[in-house]
């Protein structure tokens, strides 16, 4: 049996790199999963988060910005945008991220998170840059205004297939939940630089100028991001799977190389910790229908409620936040996005702090917890709305409160459906359900958009109602699905189908392969 490994293995002490054939020709015993998941936190880690991260801050950036500029856009001296046009940039611009998301997802599979992680952002900060040399308001020049915007928002789509994917696959699983979490938390970051910034270039730069700027905030700090990521790795897990075994060896030596520089010392290995597997280049679209809908149903019902409830509660909100301020607390539309600002701060502020019980209190708890809870201040909102009991700084208070905490579960969210399923269909299964979730949530707008223009407290209180009640049937499915993920290793969670090849090449010769993947140890 050819191996590879390091002095100590050879030794008799621990196997700190091991790469052998595995017992059926076609298949590898490697412990890059359980080195990766052993790793203390280290600057690689920081600036990995800080590279891929920025996506959500991006998205959330691109969102608040066209929330801004709406009403500018439609004054002769910026496009002359008739009203539902204005609704259609955002409109165009979710259409975008799920082609973006289904587009890019099955290619990041295939092809690798890294290289889709840099044509997705770069896709990106060229539609977003080209969006600012519209002019005029001609129906080439629609068209073209609303073909950046589509082009930008499939590039973050794209990103967030692959980037939650990458992110999960090369944080140790201590951390995975918590640093998840707090990164899809940061859209709401980049909501507080977009509120901040169209309310001073909106209010010190011309109509036609003011919202270009705008626009250009987003390609400004990606590029920088975009450099910075050129010295990022490819997932080692991808890499293991695809038959790039060396490779993939080559980097988790060179992480654990600069963890140990830093004078921390890694936990010892066990040989029986190694995963078997037989490598494969591409799944089939019948073969990520199978797994979905068949070999983990359970798993997907799950994925499917976290993510449609969540989806509908924020675009219903979000999307009609400053129409209900200005509408039934007659505050002005200049004043909107100084509430739109606060809103977003509670928003960031939850994943950042309670993101770290998803680790260790675990899933479940926190799952349900937070859906329920959020559901029940939302209610609670809503009656106090419907009998007049608030003002526009209440009301705001309120919606942080209740966003603070629903902003956590709609991270875990996205967690989820990047951690139950095998890493060769992951940014698929991810593009799957945001795609779903994206169809779904955009009804939430056109819905309050609905009961605002009744002009009834009453009416719109049953929408508060509605989103309530969605949330809490999300509570309610995760304490019946969710999965105890935490401090446990992707390949534990969910089993590679690469694994599954390999014990299927040995049932095939009547043989028994007892450990052929073992759960990584926490760290």
């Amino acid at each position: 049996m050819a191996s590879a490994m390091g002095a100590a293995a050879e030794a008799g002490g621990e196997p700190r790199r091991l790469h052998e054939t595995g017992r059926r020709p076609g298949t590898v015993r490697s412990l890059v999963p359980a080195r990766l998941d052993r790793l203390p936190w280290s600057r690689f880690h920081t600036r990995l988060i800080v590279a891929l991260g920025v996506c959500w801050i991006l998205d959330g950036l691109e969102i608040t910005i066209v929330n801004s500029v709406g009403s500018t856009l439609e004054k002769s001296g910026a496009l002359h945008l008739s009203a539902w046009q204005v609704g259609f940039i955002a409109t165009i611009y979710l259409w975008g991220e799920v082609v973006g998301a289904l587009v890019f997802g099955r290619l990041s599979d295939r092809l690798g998170r890294r290289k889709l992680f840099m044509v997705t952002l770069g896709l990106y900060l060229l539609a977003s840059a080209a969006t600012v040399l519209t002019w005029g308001h001609s129906l080439p020049a629609l068209v073209y205004f609303f073909g950046t915007r589509f082009v930008a928002g499939a590039g973050i789509g794209g990103e967030y297939a692959a980037i939650n994917s990458a992110i999960d696959e090369l944080i140790p699983a201590t951390y995975r939940g918590r640093t998840d979490i707090a990164v899809n938390g940061t859209y709401w970051g980049g909501a507080l630089i977009g509120s901040a910034a169209e309310l001073f270039f909106l209010n010190h730069f011309s109509v036609g100028i003011g919202w270009r700027i705008g626009f250009l905030v987003g390609p400004v700090i990606g590029i920088g991001i975009f450099f910075l990521r050129r010295h990022l790795p490819e997932s080692p897990r991808w890499m293991l799977t695809h038959g790039h075994v060396e490779e993939a060896e080559r980097i988790v030596d060179a992480i654990e190389e600069q963890s140990e520089a830093s004078g921390r010392r890694l936990r010892p290995l066990e040989r029986t910790e190694a995963i078997e597997l037989a490598p494969t280049d591409r799944v089939s679209y019948l073969a990520l229908l199978k797994v979905l809908f068949k070999d983990h149903r359970r798993r997907s019902i799950l994925g499917f409620t976290m993510m449609i409830t969540q989806s509908f509660l924020y675009n219903a909100i979000f999307f009609t936040e400053a129409i209900v301020l200005t509408t039934f607390f007659h505050v002005s539309a200049s004043a909107a996005p100084k509430f739109i600002f606060f809103f977003a701060a509670g928003n960031l502020l939850g994943p950042l702090t309670i993101g770290r019980l998803f680790d260790t209190l675990g899933r479940r708890p926190m799952i349900v917890g937070t859906y329920l809870a959020s559901g029940a201040v939302l209610a609670v909102t809503g009656a106090l709305f419907a009998a007049g009991a608030l003002d526009a700084a209440s009301m705001t208070l309120l919606w942080c409160i209740t966003f603070f905490i629903a902003s956590a579960a709609a991270s875990s969210a996205y967690l989820t459906v990047s951690e139950l399923f095998p890493i060769e269909i992951r940014a698929q299964a991810i593009a799957v359900f945001f795609a779903v979730a994206q169809g779904f949530g955009s009804l939430g707008p056109t819905i309050f958009g609905t009961l605002i223009g009744t002009g009834s407290r009453g009416d719109l209180a049953i929408g508060y109602g509605v989103g309530a009640g969605m949330m809490v049937i999300g509570g309610i499915v995760a304490l019946v699905l969710a999965v105890p993920a935490e401090r446990r290793s992707l390949e534990d969670v969910a089993t590679p189908l690469s694994v599954l090849k390999a014990r299927l090449a040995e049932a095939a010769t009547g043989s028994a392969l007892p450990g052929t993947v073992a759960p990584a140890k926490s760290a």
